[in-house]
Protein backbone atom coordinates (compact mmCIF):
# COMPACT_ATOMS: atom_id res chain seq x y z
CA UNK A 1 0.00 0.00 0.00
CA UNK A 2 1.50 3.44 -1.03
CA UNK A 3 2.06 6.08 1.39
CA UNK A 4 -1.02 8.47 0.39
CA UNK A 5 -3.31 5.46 0.96
CA UNK A 6 -2.18 4.67 4.21
CA UNK A 7 -2.75 7.62 5.27
CA UNK A 8 -6.23 7.89 3.70
CA UNK A 9 -7.10 5.19 5.27
CA UNK A 10 -5.61 5.77 8.57
CA UNK A 11 -7.65 9.15 8.97
CA UNK A 12 -11.08 7.74 7.71
CA UNK A 13 -10.58 4.83 10.21
CA UNK A 14 -10.33 7.48 12.95
CA UNK A 15 -12.86 9.51 11.37
CA UNK A 16 -11.14 12.75 10.85
CA UNK A 17 -11.25 15.31 8.43
CA UNK A 18 -8.13 16.19 6.37
CA UNK A 19 -8.38 19.48 8.28
CA UNK A 20 -8.71 17.82 11.68
CA UNK A 21 -5.63 16.11 11.00
CA UNK A 22 -3.74 19.03 9.77
CA UNK A 23 -4.65 21.06 12.79
CA UNK A 24 -2.64 18.01 14.99
CA UNK A 25 0.43 17.46 12.98
CA UNK A 26 0.53 21.14 12.13
CA UNK A 27 0.70 20.80 8.75
CA UNK A 28 -1.76 22.90 6.29
CA UNK A 29 -5.12 20.73 5.06
CA UNK A 30 -3.40 21.08 1.11
CA UNK A 31 -0.55 19.38 2.47
CA UNK A 32 -2.72 16.28 4.01
CA UNK A 33 -4.91 16.53 0.22
CA UNK A 34 -1.42 15.82 -1.42
CA UNK A 35 0.01 13.11 0.86
CA UNK A 36 -3.06 11.63 0.68
CA UNK A 37 -2.91 12.00 -3.07
CA UNK A 38 0.60 10.62 -3.16
CA UNK A 39 1.75 14.02 -5.01
CA UNK A 40 3.82 15.02 -1.79
CA UNK A 41 5.44 13.77 1.04
CA UNK A 42 6.40 15.21 4.73
CA UNK A 43 9.62 16.98 4.15
CA UNK A 44 10.76 16.36 7.93
CA UNK A 45 11.06 13.28 9.90
CA UNK A 46 9.16 15.29 12.56
CA UNK A 47 6.07 15.56 10.62
CA UNK A 48 5.86 11.52 10.04
CA UNK A 49 6.50 11.00 13.52
CA UNK A 50 3.41 13.35 14.21
CA UNK A 51 1.67 12.09 11.72
CA UNK A 52 2.14 8.60 12.86
CA UNK A 53 1.13 9.42 16.53
CA UNK A 54 -2.50 11.37 15.12
CA UNK A 55 -3.26 8.41 13.47
CA UNK A 56 -1.77 5.91 16.04
CA UNK A 57 0.49 3.83 14.04
CA UNK A 58 4.43 3.04 14.07
CA UNK A 59 6.17 5.79 12.22
CA UNK A 60 7.89 2.89 10.05
CA UNK A 61 4.56 1.66 8.71
CA UNK A 62 4.55 5.13 7.18
CA UNK A 63 7.79 5.11 5.63
CA UNK A 64 7.67 1.52 4.66
CA UNK A 65 6.53 0.73 0.79
CA UNK A 66 6.56 -1.34 -1.37
CA UNK A 67 7.06 1.06 -4.20
CA UNK A 68 10.61 1.65 -2.34
CA UNK A 69 11.73 -1.97 -2.27
CA UNK A 70 10.10 -2.51 -5.85
CA UNK A 71 12.47 0.09 -7.18
CA UNK A 72 15.75 -1.25 -5.75
CA UNK A 73 14.55 -4.59 -6.99
CA UNK A 74 14.29 -3.49 -10.65
CA UNK A 75 17.77 -1.42 -10.57
CA UNK A 76 19.38 -4.80 -8.76
CA UNK A 77 17.29 -7.74 -11.17
CA UNK A 78 16.12 -5.85 -13.55
CA UNK A 79 12.34 -5.79 -14.71
CA UNK A 80 11.81 -9.66 -14.62
CA UNK A 81 12.97 -9.92 -10.99
CA UNK A 82 10.71 -6.45 -10.51
CA UNK A 83 7.73 -8.52 -11.43
CA UNK A 84 8.52 -11.59 -9.67
CA UNK A 85 8.60 -9.61 -6.25
CA UNK A 86 5.67 -8.08 -7.35
CA UNK A 87 4.06 -10.95 -7.97
CA UNK A 88 4.52 -12.14 -4.44
CA UNK A 89 4.10 -9.05 -2.50
CA UNK A 90 0.54 -9.68 -4.51
CA UNK A 91 0.06 -12.76 -3.17
CA UNK A 92 1.26 -12.46 0.32
CA UNK A 93 -1.28 -9.15 0.84
CA UNK A 94 -4.33 -11.82 -0.54
CA UNK A 95 -3.48 -13.76 2.64
CA UNK A 96 -4.25 -10.51 4.63
CA UNK A 97 -7.74 -10.67 3.10
CA UNK A 98 -9.52 -12.22 6.08
CA UNK A 99 -8.44 -9.21 8.57
CA UNK A 100 -7.38 -11.26 11.06
CA UNK A 101 -3.84 -9.73 11.42
CA UNK A 102 -2.85 -6.41 12.87
CA UNK A 103 -1.15 -3.70 10.54
CA UNK A 104 1.87 -4.34 12.54
CA UNK A 105 1.99 -8.02 12.12
CA UNK A 106 1.20 -7.50 8.53
CA UNK A 107 4.20 -4.99 8.01
CA UNK A 108 6.34 -7.66 9.64
CA UNK A 109 5.00 -10.27 7.52
CA UNK A 110 5.67 -8.13 4.30
CA UNK A 111 8.49 -6.96 5.63
CA UNK A 112 10.10 -10.75 5.80
CA UNK A 113 9.25 -11.84 2.70
CA UNK A 114 10.79 -8.97 0.88
CA UNK A 115 14.05 -9.77 2.67
CA UNK A 116 13.71 -13.33 1.96
CA UNK A 117 13.16 -12.32 -1.85
CA UNK A 118 16.10 -10.36 -2.00
CA UNK A 119 18.40 -12.96 -0.38
CA UNK A 120 16.66 -16.36 -2.54
CA UNK A 121 18.00 -13.41 -5.50
CA UNK A 122 21.20 -13.07 -4.01
CA UNK A 123 22.05 -16.81 -3.30
CA UNK A 124 20.40 -17.56 -7.16
CA UNK A 125 23.06 -15.28 -8.37
CA UNK A 126 25.83 -17.17 -7.75
CA UNK A 127 25.36 -19.95 -9.69
CA UNK A 128 23.53 -18.20 -12.54
CA UNK A 129 26.40 -18.52 -15.68
CA UNK A 130 28.66 -15.38 -15.54
CA UNK A 131 27.18 -13.88 -18.83
CA UNK A 132 23.84 -13.64 -17.01
CA UNK A 133 25.63 -11.77 -13.56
Amino acid sequence: MKFGEKVKTLRKERKLSQGELAAKIGVSCRSVASYEAGTSYPRYQETYEALAAALGVDVNYLRTEDEVFLEDVGQRYGSRGQRQASAILTEARQLFAGGELSEEDKLAFLTEMQQLFLDSKKRARKFAPRKHQ
